[in-house]
């Protein structure tokens, strides 16, 4: 496998040659948001210059060709997750809007007083909160997978949390806090020994390394274009066709019906039944264009780049003094969470952008880990195949100039 040529893919993101403070860009903050190449962009100014009109409901050219690329993106998604067929790919807002979307519909259907629903001690705010209010709706209970002190999952308790009243179980598929890989197959194939569906949060997950979700067998995935070097305010649902056809709509609105009279709706086919009123057409179509550019790069080659450069940060960090890692597991991805002494977090995180080095500070939206560590939040620094070990030798020299700074 070739490795990739990173000075010329950095040639790609315009953002990376800016200054900061009069400092060369350090990016480090890719977990919350990754930059976006050219080759988007392009297609994003090509969309709103040469076609913008809007999708299937037009028969005039402009929208039949934005309606074709619109769909082409979708088909480009499902190969790129290995789905079965295009109409399992339901574009979204977000991960975010794609569990509240399975909360929502799912549980008015299948969620009755006194079920369960299952997550894990480790999940993002967005699987945690939408779960929380369709429980407290329909008077069932949330319940939690416990992890240990290297933020792994206590999987041996998994048997005995997978009782009669647990009606889905929804998980990360990656940490966005701690970086631990999660044993989603294991956890996908107890759950559905006793016929419970699953849904995997691959926000953190589908930019890093391959996705199959057939190979997986899981019943519904969920992750973000922006987190995928593509635009924000586009994500993909990815759902079983039966599970999807089940299930009632989540919004109602233009496109997702058939025919409307006052007397009843009926609902329009998969997807288009849960996309409902005008899309984000030019975000479907920039995703569409970014997993062209993570597929021409190849994911085998992305994981062997970013692996190499979290094992770098790792041994250079950890010679840091009064350096304390918070996550620790064997199987991680692209994610080093620390604090260095009773130094907080937004301190440092101020000191190293005056650097020009960008790190995320804070509990990044898992408030429940840093309760379970007994820390206010953590610094995280996050990689992607276009940073270098240079910047790594930047971030660590910068943390021990800040150390220096804060503790006199």
């Amino acid at each position: 496998m070739a490795r990739l040529d990173t000075d010329r893919i950095r040639k790609d993101f315009p953002i990376l040659s800016t200054s900061i403070y009069g400092k060369p860009l350090v990016y480090l903050d890719n977990a919350a948001t990754t930059q976006k190449p050219v080759q988007v962009l392009d297609t994003l100014e090509k969309y709103y210059q040469e076609y913008n009109s809007n999708v299937h409901r037009g028969v005039h050219l402009l929208s039949q060709q934005a309606t074709a690329a619109y769909e082409q993106a979708r088909k480009k998604v499902a190969a790129f997750i290995g789905a079965a067929e295009s109409d399992e790919v339901i574009f979204t807002k977000g991960t975010t809007d794609g569990i509240n979307l399975i909360a929502s519909s799912y549980g008015r259907k299948y969620l009755q007083s006194g079920d369960s629903v299952l997550i894990s001690a480790m999940e993002h705010h967005s699987n945690i909160v939408p779960w929380q209010m369709i429980c407290e709706e329909r008077g069932a209970v949330l319940k939690v997978i416990p992890m240990d002190e290297n933020g792994v999952l206590k999987i041996d308790e998994l048997p005995g949390l997978l009782d009669e009243k647990v009606k889905i179980v929804s998980l990360t598929y990656v940490s966005n806090s701690l970086g631990t890989v999660n044993p989603v197959h294991e956890v996908i194939k107890q759950a559905h020994a006793k016929n419970i569906p699953v849904l995997l949060d691959a926000a953190q997950a589908v930019q890093h390394f391959p996705i199959d979700v057939q190979e997986l067998d899981v019943d519904f995935l969920v992750f973000s274009g922006h987190k995928l070097y593509g635009p924000t305010g586009i994500g993909v649902l990815y759902g079983k066709a039966g599970w999807l056809n089940d299930l009632p709509p989540y919004q109602g609105g233009g496109d997702m019906i058939k025919t409307v009279t006052f007397a009843k709706t009926v609902y329009n086919v998969l997807p288009y039944k849960f996309e409902a009123g005008t899309p984000d057409i030019s975000g479907a179509i920039g995703l569409g264009k970014a997993v062209d550019y993570i597929t021409e790069l190849g994911l085998d080659a992305i994981r062997e780049q970013e692996d190499m450069l979290v094992q770098y940060a790792l041994s250079e960090m950890a010679a840091i003094p009064g350096i304390r890692f918070i996550g620790q597991a064997e199987k991680r991805s692209s994610v080093v969470s620390f604090l260095i002494n009773d130094i907080h977090p937004y301190d440092l995180g101020e000191l190293l952008d005056k650097q020009g080095i960008a790190i995320r500070t804070g509990h990044h939206c898992t408030e429940p880990v840093m309760d379970f560590f007994g820390i206010p939040g953590t610094c995280r620094a996050s990689f992607a195949f276009y940073n270098t070990t240079e910047e790594i030798d930047f971030l660590v020299s910068g943390i021990k100039r800040a150390a220096a700074i804060l503790q006199g």
